[in-house]
C-alpha cells in the first residue's frame, strides 16, 4: 500500500510539472467582477455580459427588444412549423392547396347549388374560394398559437429565449401558406377575368397589406389569450376548434353582407373578421361591402385584442411551468 501511494504521488508531481514548469508563486486574488483593481467588486449587472436575464417586473415588461435579438431563432420556428407539417405524408405541400379547394368546391355544392344562397352576381367558386383564403389564414393563426404554452412546454422549461417567438413564428409561417392559397384563389381569378366574367379590381388592392396585418393581429391576440387561459383551464383546448368553425359563421364567408336582413346584420358586424373578409372580396371582385368606418373598428378592435393577448401571454408566461 506504501508503495503504491507514493507512486501516485510521484506521478501528481510529474503531471503538475508538465502542465505548469515554472514555480507557483502567492499573488492576489482577483473577482471575476472587478475592475482590474484587486480588492474592488462590481455588480454582475454592471460586467461585460453580452446578455443578461432578468425576471420581469410587471404586465409591462415585454422586453420586446429580446425578440429581435432572436429573429435567428424565430426564423428556425418558421422552418420548423412550415416543413414538420406535412412531412411523411403522400402529397405533402399540395395540401396547402387541396385543403381551400376542397372546402370551396363543398361551399359551392351545397351552398351554392343546393341551398342556392345569392353570391351577390360573382361565380360560385370566385366568391367561397376567396372568402376561405382570407378565413383560413386567421383561423390558422388563432388555432395554433392558442396551443403555444401546451405545445412547446418541453422547450419552455429547458432554455431561454422570448416565448413570444414562438406564436411570432406561427403567423410568418402561416402567412406563407396564405400566399400559397392566394396564388391558387388568382389562378381562378384571372381565368375567370379571361372569359370576360364581370369582375374587375378596385382601388381597395391597396389595403391588402393592411388586411393582411389586422388578419394577424386578430389571430395572434386571440391565440395567445386562449393559450395563456389554457394554462390553467385545459378544456377551453377542445372548445377551440368548435369555436373557429361556430365564428365563421359570423362572417360573410358563406353568406355576403348585403344579403343579410338588417335585423341580423349587427351578428356579423359584431365579428372584427366581417370588413376584413367583405373588403378583400370587394378589393377584387368589385363587389362587397367597402365601408371605412367598418374597417376603422375592426382595426380598433386588432389593436385591443392584439394588446390585450401580449400583456396576458407576458404575464402568465412567468409562472405557467408551475401549472402546465
Amino acid at each position: 500500500m506504501h508503495g503504491q501511494r507514493q507512486r501516485t504521488e510521484n506521478l501528481a508531481r510529474i503531471f503538475l510539472v508538465t502542465i505548469d514548469p515554472e514555480p507557483l508563486t502567492a499573488a492576489p486574488v482577483e473577482n471575476n467582477f472587478s475592475s482590474g483593481t484587486p480588492g474592488t467588486m462590481r455588480s454582475p449587472v454592471n460586467s461585460d455580459w453580452t446578455l443578461i436575464i432578468r425576471p420581469k417586473a410587471g404586465w409591462f415588461d415585454l422586453h420586446l427588444a429580446d425578440l429581435w435579438r432572436y429573429r435567428d431563432l424565430v426564423m428556425l420556428f418558421v422552418r420548423r412549423d412550415f416543413v414538420s407539417q406535412y412531412k411523411q405524408t403522400i402529397l405533402g405541400p399540395l395540401w396547402f392547396i387541396i385543403q381551400p379547394l376542397l372546402t370551396t368546391l363543398t361551399y359551392t355544392v351545397i351552398f351554392g347549388s343546393i341551398a342556392q344562397l345569392s353570391t351577390d352576381g360573382l361565380p360560385k367558386i370566385l366568391f367561397y374560394l376567396s372568402g376561405v383564403t382570407a378565413w383560413n389564414y386567421f383561423a390558422d393563426c388563432l388555432t395554433k398559437t392558442s396551443e403555444t404554452f401546451v405545445a412547446n412546454a418541453n422547450i419552455f422549461g429547458k432554455v431561454y429565449f422570448p416565448r413570444l417567438a414562438v406564436p411570432v413564428s406561427i403567423i410568418i409561417s402561416n402567412l406563407i401558406r396564405f400566399a400559397i392559397q392566394l396564388g391558387l384563389f388568382l389562378g381562378f381569378y384571372f381565368y375567370f377575368l379571361a372569359r370576360g366574367t364581370a369582375i374587375k379590381p378596385t382601388m381597395a388592392l391597396c389595403l391588402l397589406p393592411l388586411l393582411i396585418v389586422l388578419m394577424a393581429a386578430l389571430g395572434l391576440g386571440t391565440g395567445i389569450i386562449v393559450s395563456s387561459l389554457t394554462t390553467r383551464y385545459r378544456d377551453l383546448r377542445y372548445l377551440v376548434q368548435f369555436g373557429v368553425q361556430l365564428l365563421m359563421y359570423s362572417t360573410p364567408v358563406i353568406i355576403p353582407l348585403s344579403k343579410l336582413p338588417d335585423r341580423y346584420r349587427w351578428i356579423m358586424l359584431s365579428n372584427p373578421m366581417t370588413p376584413v373578409i367583405e373588403t378583400f372580396r370587394y378589393a377584387f371582385l368589385g363587389t362587397g361591402t367597402f365601408s371605412w368606418g367598418y374597417l376603422g373598428v375592426s382595426a380598433g378592435a386588432s389593436v385591443v385584442i392584439l394588446s390585450a393577448g401580449i400583456l396576458l401571454f407576458n404575464h402568465v408566461e412567468k409562472s405557467f411551468m408551475d401549472t402546465v
